[in-house]
Parts: C-alpha cells; structure tokens; sequence
C-alpha cells in the first residue's frame, strides 16, 4: 500500500471564504511564496480571520469543479511577521476594538512590537487619540481569547491530535480545554465521538501518565467493561475483566485490582453476584436494570381502570363485527389475557396475526379510552406500526422528548407521558437502558402491551429484556405459532419458520419460476461475490422491477471480509453510483451525491439514530455542508460529521434490525462461520417483504439453522424479576 507524501504550505490568509465555527472547517484563499494568484486551501480549525498566516501540511488536489486546491491535513495558525501582514490581522475583526483604521494607526505608532504592546503593556494603547479605558478593555479581552483558542490548539496537536478532532475537544471543553486534558486525558474516550480509549492512552502516554498508574488502570478496567457491553452484556465477570485489563495495559494484576476497588468506592463501578459467580456493571447499567424492576413492580400495583368497564365476551363479538375478522381460538385467548391484565407481552413470528391481535385490542381500547400511544425503537419500525394501525406511531427517543443539551428524557417520573395504554413494537430491539427510561415515564395508572418477535436477534445496546421478561414469567405472555393461510402462500413466512424449528428452508433454485424466496448455491467467496453483483445490479430489477438502490438490500452477517459490508459497499457504489456528483473522502470513506448511507451512533441534535438510511442529495464541500434525506427528512450535516454515517447498499444484520424491505439478498459463507447462527439468518430472512435470495454455500445455511449460542449475555435482569416476585 503506497503511503502519500505530504507537502507543506507556509502563507498569509488573504480571505476566508467559509469556515464553520462548529466544526472548524473552513476554505481560505492564501497568498504563497512563488504564487501569482490566490490559493484555495482547505482545512480544520477553530479559528482563522484574514491577515493571519498559517502552516499546513497536506496534499494538492485538482477539483472538477473548484480546480487546484490544497487540502490541508494539519492546519495552524501563525503570527504573521510582516508589518502589512500585521496589519492585516489586527484589522481583520478578529480582536474586538479594533478595525482596519485603528489597525494602521497602531501599526504606524507600534510597529511590529503591537502584539507585545497588547500584551505586556496594554495601557500604552492608551496613548493613541480615540481610544479609551473601555474600548482598551475590550482589545485586550478578546486578545486574550484568542491567545487561548491557539494555545489550546499547539497544545493539542503538538501531542498528536490532529486538528478535527482538536476542533471537537475545542468546542467541547472550551477555554478548559488544557486543563481537562492533562487531568485526565481518559475523559476523552468518554466525551469526544471518534476518540477512543486506544488514542486516548497514547495522548496519555505523551503527556506523562505512567503505564502502571492508577489513573490508566481505572480507564482501563472501565474501558474493558464497555467493550463488553458494545457486545450486548450488561455486567462482565469480574475475573474476566482482571484478565482482559491486565493484558490490554500489560501492567501487574495487583494494579488492576486496586483500580476496581477504587472505581467501586467512587460509585462508578458495582459489583454483585450473577449465577454465583462475581460481576462487574458500570453503576449507570446496574441502576437501569434495577429500575427496571422497580418500576415494573410500580406499574403492577395500581389497575387500569378502563379495563374495568370490559365485558370480554361481548367485546370479542363486537370487534370481530367490526373488523370484519374472525380471531382464531389462540388470538382471542390473547385478546383477552390483554384486556384483563395491566401488562401483557405478545410475541411470534411472521404471518401468525400479531398485528391483527394488535388491531383488534386497540379497537377495544379506543372505545373505552382516548389516551393509547404508540411507539417503536426505529423511524421505519414506527412508520409501519402506524400503518397498520391508523394511530400515529413515534419512535421512542421521540415519545420520550429527548433533550439533547441536558442530554436526558423531558418524559420522566416527574413528567410522565399522558396515556391510559401504552403499546411498544419491535421490543427485541429494545435494550436495557431504553426500556428503563420508557418505564420511567409511564403513568402508573396505565396498562403497557409489548409486541415482538423473541426469536429475533437481540437489542444492539446491551441486554436481552424482551427475552428476561418473557423468561421471568412475570407479565402474561402470549405466543403465536400459528401461520394464516394467506400468510402460508409466502414462501419467506414458511421458511423464516423452518429456520426457527431448526429445519433447512425449503429452497427454490430454480429462479425461471416465480417465487418470493430463491437460494443461489455458489461454492466460493468468488462465485458469491460475482452472483450476488449480477442478483442485485440485473436479474432483481429485469424481473421484478424493484430499484437497486432504494428497494434492494444487501444484508450480510458481518462488516470484514470480501463478502462484508465494507468491501460489498465499496463495490456496489462504483456499481450504483458511478457517476456521483461532488464526492469527498472523509475517514476512510468516499460519499457522492446519490448515495444510500446508513447512521452509525445516536445523534439527539438531528434525531437521527443508529441504523437509520438515508441518501444523501447535496454535497457543497466550499460550504463544508452535506444534505441528507431520512424517511421525508432533510438533515443537515457537517463534513468533520461524516464519521457518523456508512455507505449502506450494503448492511449487517444487525443494523437492520426493526427494518422491512421489499427485496432482500444475503450472501452465505463459511468465511462467516462465526457469526453464523439461527437468529441471525432468521432476523436476516424476515427483513424481506417480497423477495429474499440467499446466495451461498449449502453448509453454511445449515451450520446457520443448527447454531443457537451457548453464550448468552450477561445479565442479572430476569434473576432481579424473580427475587422481587418473593417479595
């Protein structure tokens, strides 16, 4: 792999054509040595006005539309040297009091001694006509902010930040930016997106933390237990977190346990038994699942009264009158369970009439109260729960009222939602901290009915809580397992049940007849690879006329490897969106207007959220600005942004999770054999509405349908449940 060689640029700033003080990018016109005309360069940082001189490092880049530019990878800003540079700066605006008239005089009276005058000996401005005290103030004020907008930003790229995310840690700590750091430059992994504990430790390093302190032990074992939870598990062995820290910091054992019992005294970290073995949680997880209970308990103490007024015989008459639908024997024992208890879990596969059940006890519900709110974890999720029922629907972040500067739910115990029912789909994607806030924010006199498929994967944040609650036995659950006859002609329902009894689907192969589920054999990642571009780029939009970009996905159970969704991506763009307008590389990764890109993390500000799609409409890079459309959305976002965001023509499993698409293809392969197992390509299968085609090899779908994980997550949850049922 050929390194690129950076070249490096000295120069006066003669105009700043954009720069975004949130982000720090900018695009200035420069005057070099050995230049006749104005250079355009482009770059990162926190502040730069006309007349300053900068240094950069970086690349010289010829763009189609802006032609020879200089795209900075570093990016600092100097004090400039000349008299007429000087000038130039302190006329610029950038100190307040003083403008380009009282900038000559002070050049002329001062000359290039003014910023040590400023400085040093401030009151000698004083000598100057038409200044006084007050505009004296103000000149040394905003000289000395912006003295410290630059200190902070040598400090920090002197130790090896480079300037993006210098900016980020900038605006997020402010004039306390130094300081903060070199107290504890492990805060950053916690506060900054894009840093993590890897680049944290190796600033720490730099600024003298010794390997085997205290400090780096402490973040070591918090960053270790976090990993573990990225991984879905709400605690982690306490042995297992010795081992792992140990071998991360390669420091003594003895340190390690030292730490933990510090970050336990603090309160950080709490330790208990699960299954009799010592654990660890990070104090916020432990308190949500405790919450949980408690607030589960709080909610089964008073009834809903509405339910009171019930008749159930005559209720199930009137509402199969009205829907014109006639509930199968397990439907109405269910529609009644949920109409006579204040919590109920409903859960099942395709095709076995949960929305129809679902329906059917809302229409009850709406006669004898006004107050049922709706919501699912996802934008697409809650979309079709509205659909299906007539009664908008909001993703939970959205029903809660997310505050992003208090960063915490305006809905709480202190403001509760107002509702009589509460209904919550996709509830496999529900993670523990999720469920502990929704639960928060429920009036106690309100019933809650949870929808979702256990069989599913579980949440991508930490805990299994569909599956403890179920497990628990503590709420009334009802299963579904009977597939409707009209559900019974889609071949994705049958075999999405084949899966989860273990069965190998019954495949269609034969792809010149007409049917909704096809399994391609292919025996090497070669073959897949080539069959899968054909599939998708030809044969799908030939015969079944879906789009290739907005209506077929690739899913796939991981992101490495050739058949990954990194390298699948890369392929399918230059495939889908050849000719994509005003690309730009940003991370690793190349954007284009017309690509379909997917959300990586929780953003509060644009409310948009982790495995949410969009496709992205403009790219002004002068600007520094990118235009996204999410479900009917426009969302603004920022260049040094993209590290949020993924090109998504192709996606993990995972990520599609509480998504639905019209067309469906996975590749299978025993390169995947680690993640391969029966959720997973079930979760995978039942993503297709009307098309799913496996392409793959025969052993790997059946290593898939016979896998169920021995290793479960790591939670207390279900045992809680239990211990307060004795109570």
């Amino acid at each position: 792999m050929s390194s690129v060689t950076l070249e490096y640029l000295s120069s006066s700033v003669e105009r700043v054509t954009f720069h975004n003080e949130e982000s720090g990018f900018c695009v200035l016109k420069v005057k070099a040595k050995g230049q006749r005309d104005l250079i355009t360069v482009i770059g990162s940082s926190a502040s730069v006005k006309p007349g300053e001189f900068i240094d950069c490092s970086g690349t010289w880049v010829n763009d189609r539309e802006y032609g020879l530019q200089f795209k900075a990878e570093q990016l600092r800003v100097v004090m400039p040297s000349t008299l007429e540079g000087i000038e130039k700066y302190l006329g610029s605006g950038l100190v307040k009091g003083i403008g380009p008239h009282f900038a000559k005089s002070l050049v002329k009276a001062f000359g290039i001694k003014i910023f040590d005058i400023i400085e040093e000996t401030p009151n000698r401005l004083l000598e100057l006509p038409g200044i006084g005290q007050q505009r004296r103030d103000r000149v040394v004020e905003s000289w000395q902010d912006q003295k410290m907008i630059r200190e902070i930003m040598v400090f920090l790229q002197s130790h090896g930040v480079g300037t993006a995310r210098a900016v980020r840690i900038y605006k997020t700590y402010g004039n306390k930016a130094i300081d903060k750091v070199r107290e504890n430059p492990y805060r950053l992994a916690l506060d900054i997106v894009g840093i993590g504990f890897k680049t944290a430790d190796v600033l720490a390093g730099r600024l003298g933390v010794a390997a085997d302190s205290c400090l780096r032990a402490e973040a070591g074992v918090r960053h270790i237990i976090q990993e573990h939870s990225s991984d879905g598990h709400c605690a982690m062995q306490l042995a297992e977190a010795i081992q792992q820290t140990t071998e991360l910091l390669s420091i003594p054992e003895e340190i390690i346990r030292q730490a933990i019992q510090t970050e336990l005294a603090a309160g950080r970290l709490v330790q208990e038994d699960i299954d009799g073995e010592s654990a660890l949680f990070l104090a916020g997880m432990y308190r949500a699942e405790v919450g949980i209970v408690e607030h589960l308990r709080r909610l089964l103490r008073q009834p809903a009264s509405w339910m009171k007024e019930i008749d159930l015989d005559k209720a199930v008459i009137w509402v199969e009158d009205k829907t014109k639908f006639k509930l199968s024997q397990l439907q109405e024992t269910a529609l009644r369970i949920a109409l006579q208890h204040k919590m109920v879990i409903i859960t099942g596969g395709p095709g076995v009439g949960k929305t129809t059940l679902v329906n059917s006890i809302l229409q009850i519900a709406r006669a004898k109260t006004k107050n049922i709110v709706l919501a699912a974890p996802t934008g697409r999720a809650a979309k079709r729960l509205t659909d299906s029922t007539g009664i908008e629907a909001k993703t939970l972040h959205r029903l809660l009222e997310f505050d992003p500067q208090k960063y915490g739910f305006r809905r709480n115990e202190n403001n509760p939602l107002e509702a009589d029912l509460v209904v919550v789909d996709e509830m496999s994607m529900v993670d523990v901290s999720m469920m502990y806030h929704l639960l928060k924010a429920i009036p106690s006199s309100a019933a809650l009915m949870l929808i979702g498929d256990v069989d599913q994967l579980p949440s991508v944040g930490p805990g299994a809580v569909l599956a403890n609650l179920i497990e628990s036995q503590e709420i009334p659950t009802v299963r579904l397992t009977e597939i409707f006859r009209q559900a019974k002609s889609s071949q994705i329902v049958v075999n999405a049940h084949c899966i989860n009894q273990g069965r190998i689907p019954k495949f269609h192969t034969n792809t010149e007849e007409l049917s909704d589920f096809y399994f391609i054999e292919a025996e090497s990642p070669e073959i897949i690879h080539e069959k899968l571009m054909h599939v998708v780029l030809n044969r799908i939009p030939a015969r079944f006329h879906f789009d290739p970009i907005r209506q077929i996905q690739v899913l796939v159970p991981m992101n490495r490897g050739g058949l990954g969704a990194r390298a699948l991506n890369v392929e399918l763009q230059k495939r889908l969106n050849p000719n994509g307008q005003n690309p730009i590389t940003r991370f690793g990764s190349t954007f284009a207007e017309g690509d379909k890109v997917i959300q990586t993390v929780n953003n509060y500000n644009k409310e948009v959220f982790n495995g949410d799609i969009g496709f992205i409409t403009n790219i002004d890079e002068e600007a520094g600005l990118l235009h996204i459309l999410f479900e009917g959305r426009h969302i603004e976002y920022e260049i040094d942004e993209l590290d949020e965001l993924a090109l998504a023509y192709a996606t993990t499993i995972h990520k599609a999770q509480g998504s639905e698409y019209p067309a469906v293809v996975i590749p299978i392969a025993m390169q995947h054999y680690m993640l391969l197992e029966r959720n997973l390509l079930y979760t995978g299968v039942t993503r297709g509405k009307s098309l799913v085609v496996l392409i793959g090899q025969l052993k790997a779908v059946a290593m898939a349908v016979r896998t169920i994980r021995s290793t479960k997550r790591l939670t207390n949850l279900t045992a809680r449940l239990f211990e307060q049922s004795k109570k």
